[in-house]
């Protein structure tokens, strides 16, 4: 692969995700009476795996489409934005994208030392060079937004994502490219054992033979991953484009709030063109996306439902409680989608309900 690659399908998709997500991460972060009501003195938002910042068809790459929409963003005004205060961190390991993503940032936005916020542009490799960057910039014990965003090397250490989870307010994500889940036996088990914590935890996965259950068995052993490395709500999912092949996304926070601004984020761009998030729960094939919910009147997207039915076998649940494990525990699903799909269960015969108007604290059952 040279300097520049076509954007591939899945990685546009993504993109319009991190958009959203980071336009709705900055105000929380930066603006008076942020994320736990306070203010922070430094905040700082780490791309590892950054990129030439252009691909060959002229896209932007995630460092310039980042860096703009925060100068540009509807309340910059009410951010504080100060060298001091703000940084972007972007680190690249080849030097001919090192030194092209240099010259786009530049062509883009003139001189970076004279920017109302610090842009730190290194070359190095994600896995061996973050946590001293991060220390060298002073990042610690403020909030972090660290991107681990590879299409194929993914090799962070659990150790670095523990201590990330140390710091207030922050956040983590981590991509795994579409063939990730083939090439297992050619990654040297050591890197494994870094990533995922130890052969204990992933050495049952190697066998797996069905491509349709090694993704999900080993994005289920990254998400306890980044639980035992401190993060206490984790997202999985799958990014599936409408062409192309899909890629697989791993989400920590240590507050429900980001859970909440990550699954907005989700139902804010754009599915028109086939788009969808996939659960890992979900092995029938039954996702059709989201857009269906909007499209067609009164029709529950037929993941939501089985998601629903899988909770309720393991016992009765208040609307509440499904409400909450549908945001906690469920790749796309928010508090308010337990009402609707319970009612559409209850007007299928499939529930067994309280007599008269259901409240958050209706229990409810499979027949």
């Amino acid at each position: 692969m040279g300097v520049l690659w076509p954007l591939e399908p899945a990685t546009e998709a993504k993109h319009r995700l991190y958009k959203r997500y980071f336009d709705a991460w900055w105000p929380i972060l930066l603006q008076p009476n942020g994320r736990n009501g306070r203010s922070w003195s430094k905040v700082t938002l780490l791309d590892a795996f950054a990129g030439p910042g252009r691909y060959e068809g002229n896209e932007e790459g995630s460092p310039v489409f980042t860096l703009h929409r925060l100068l540009n963003h509807s309340s910059v005004s009410r951010m504080g934005l100060r060298r001091d205060r703000v940084q972007l961190v972007f680190i690249e390991k080849q030097r001919d994208r090192y030194e092209h993503l240099l010259r786009e940032l530049h062509g883009r936005f003139g001189p970076l030392d004279q920017l109302p916020v610090r842009v730190e542009v290194r070359q190095g490799e994600a896995g061996r060079d973050s946590e001293r960057i991060l220390t060298e910039l002073g990042a610690w014990n403020q909030p972090i937004l660290g991107i681990f965003d590879s299409w194929g090397s993914v090799n962070t250490p659990l150790n670095l994502m523990r201590r990330i989870a140390r710091n207030p307010a922050s956040e983590v994500i981590t991509t795994f490219g579409p063939n990730w889940f083939s090439r297992r036996e050619n990654l040297n088990p050591d890197i494994l054992d870094s990533v995922f914590g130890g052969r204990p935890f992933w050495e049952h996965a190697v066998d797996i033979k069905d491509s349709d259950e090694k993704w999900r068995a080993w994005l289920e052993i990254y998400r306890r991953g980044l639980q035992r490395a401190g993060f206490g709500f984790r997202l999985q999912f799958q990014v599936v484009p409408r062409t192309g092949q899909p890629l697989y996304l791993v989400f920590g926070t240590g507050h429900q709030k980001g859970v909440e601004v990550m699954k907005e984020a989700m139902w804010t761009v754009d599915k028109s063109d086939g788009m969808s998030f996939k659960d890992p729960r979900c092995r029938s094939g039954v996702s059709v996306g989201q857009g269906s919910i909007f499209e067609i009147e009164n029709a529950v997207d037929p993941e939501l439902l089985s998601l629903v039915e899988q909770r309720l076998l393991q016992g009765p649940a208040s609307l509440d409680a499904l409400g909450t494990w549908l945001l906690l525990e469920t790749s796309q699903w928010r508090l308010r989608d337990a009402g609707r799909a319970i009612r559409a269960l209850e007007q299928d015969g499939r529930l067994v309900t309280p007599a008269g108007r259901l409240t958050k604290a209706s229990v409810v059952s499979l027949r």
